[in-house]
């Protein structure tokens, strides 16, 4: 069974590198601020003890207010995970930096999002709707959608 690592911990050491990165950080979740989501991910991709080199989903979640992008990410050296945060405020044009650079297995998940709620991911290769047909008006897993 996969260890679930305190946010809390791992926020301290974000902190050091990104002080101002970290928003909020939890039992198992971290949120951090959309603009360095990039570069967060990479450290903890890279960092020694943390070793995060197995992305295993992404979701995102309509909160009305803001979208929030879920980034479950796991160490398969170490046997821990942790849970991603990064939100986006604007609902017209939500964007945040694409991770697929990182891990090749965020090319199909972060489409998908694109494709139903709408979110962007500057710097996808590929950034085009993949579950619904082009010229599909919506995004139909937004709350707002009609």
């Amino acid at each position: 069974m996969t260890l679930a690592l305190s946010g809390e911990k791992i926020a301290k050491q974000i902190e050091k590198r990104f002080p101002e990165g970290v928003i909020e950080s939890g039992a198992d979740s971290l949120l951090v601020k959309g603009e360095l989501l990039l570069e967060i991910a990479a450290y903890l991709k890279t960092a020694p003890g943390l070793d995060f080199d197995y992305l295993t989903a992404i979701t995102a979640v309509d909160y009305y207010d803001y979208f929030e992008v879920v980034y479950q990410l796991t160490s398969l050296k170490h046997n821990h995970g942790l849970v991603l945060k990064a939100r986006c405020y604007d609902r017209d044009n939500p964007v945040l930096p694409s991770v697929v650079g990182l891990w090749r297995g965020a090319d199909f998940q972060e489409r998908e999002i694109y494709d139903l709620m709408g979110i962007g991911f500057e710097g996808h290769p590929n950034m085009k709707r993949i579950v619904l047909w082009e010229g599909f008006e919506g995004h139909p897993l937004r709350k707002d959608f009609l």
